[in-house]
């Protein structure tokens, strides 16, 4: 049954706010490949794979299936949808598919988590797999509007096996789009520190540090994340705030948090929407950042992430666009691409308050 939060949430929907947050230009940056498939793509891909999948073909079918006991749950689902993805074609599809639902919200810039191991290692020729999702990023730039960057993470529940091979094809196979280097899956019994060296060798090419910490463990991760990965940003950073002295560290180095409150919701990282700690995050000063992580299939998307964002911390359109350029802000976009997003948001709330709303 949903909590008297969720239950509100209805209620309030269709709200002025709300309407605001649709037609908001927005920036995202935790956000993962596969798990940003529609339910209309899983549902063809399941179809196509008919007979070797126990995803379901029927999209309606599939919100019951994406109901996680746990965060282990979860990941074991999600390696389900994974599988479904077996060819160059499929990679092309579902990138695309991604792209065209961003554009529907009004997403001009997404930083994409790609796990190309989980793909390479079932087969798909690594090569054909950086051509598919290159031809999908263009595409989208051009038919779309939607600019789309590459992380590249290791899978951490499958060992340094995975690091070592994530970091051959991030660094000798490195697609144009990419811009960061990862770490995802479980924390819990997959220490951050054994991957430092791995992430070391990204940070030398030039990649960006983002990895996945203090989502399902406690702030020694968040700590260990920064001093042995180099990490820019935080992905999640649930439980940083448990630590004063690494809050206050997150506040003076101005390190963004990548916040997805419905997935922590539903993974069970916090146990009502109303524990989660973004009210603490952004009073301590943080620089927070709205994302949806895997929207499908936490039956979410950002524009909904932003509205749950919007009422846990009480914002009207001018605080909501306040979130918008937190993304900019943390985004590893060039100045002129900033500067220009920034400018965006900006003429879109003048536009709205001057006109009284739409």
């Amino acid at each position: 049954m949903p909590g008297s939060f969720e239950r509100k949430i209805r209620e309030e929907e269709g709200t002025e706010v709300d309407a605001f947050i649709a037609g908001m230009p927005k920036a995202e940056l935790h956000v993962h490949h596969v798990g940003s498939a529609s339910p209309r793509v899983v549902a063809e891909l399941a179809a196509r794979h008919e007979g070797t999948s126990r995803v379901p073909t029927d999209p309606e079918l599939l919100a019951e299936y994406f109901t996680f006991r746990d965060f282990a749950h979860f990941i074991e689902l999600y390696l389900s949808v994974v599988d479904l993805i077996r060819d160059a074609d499929d990679v092309r599809a579902l990138t695309y598919g991604v792209a065209e639902d961003m554009a529907r919200q009004n997403i001009r810039y997404a930083e994409l988590t790609v796990t190309p191991y989980s793909s390479v290692r079932r087969g798909i020729p690594d090569v054909a797999f950086m051509e598919a999702i290159e031809d999908a990023r263009k595409s989208a730039e051009a038919e779309l509007g939607v600019v789309l960057r590459w992380c590249f993470d290791i899978p951490g529940e499958a060992g340094l096996e995975s690091a070592e091979e994530t970091a051959r094809l991030a660094l000798d196979l490195a697609p144009e789009g990419l811009v960061s280097f990862g770490l995802g899956g479980p924390e819990i019994g997959v220490p951050r520190p054994q991957f430092k060296p791995y992430f070391d060798r990204a940070r030398a090419a030039g990649l960006h540090s983002v990895p996945h910490a203090g989502e399902t463990t406690g702030p020694q991760t968040v700590w260990d994340a920064l001093r042995e990965l180099g990490a820019e940003r935080i992905g999640h950073g649930t439980q940083a705030v448990r630590d004063p002295r690494l809050v206050d560290y997150l506040g003076e180095h101005r390190i963004p948090l990548e916040v997805c409150p419905t997935s922590n919701l539903a993974t069970r990282a916090v146990e009502r929407i109303e524990d989660h700690p973004i009210r603490q995050m952004v009073d301590a000063g943080l620089l927070v950042t709205v994302n949806s992580d895997d929207p499908p299939m936490f039956g979410t998307d950002l524009n909904t992430e932003y509205g749950v964002a919007a009422r846990l911390l009480g914002l009207d359109e001018a605080g909501v666009a306040g979130l918008a350029r937190n993304a900019v802000e943390a985004s590893f976009m060039d100045a002129g691409a900033k500067a220009r997003l920034v400018g965006e948001i900006d003429a879109y709330l003048a536009g709205w308050v001057g006109g009284g709303g739409r």
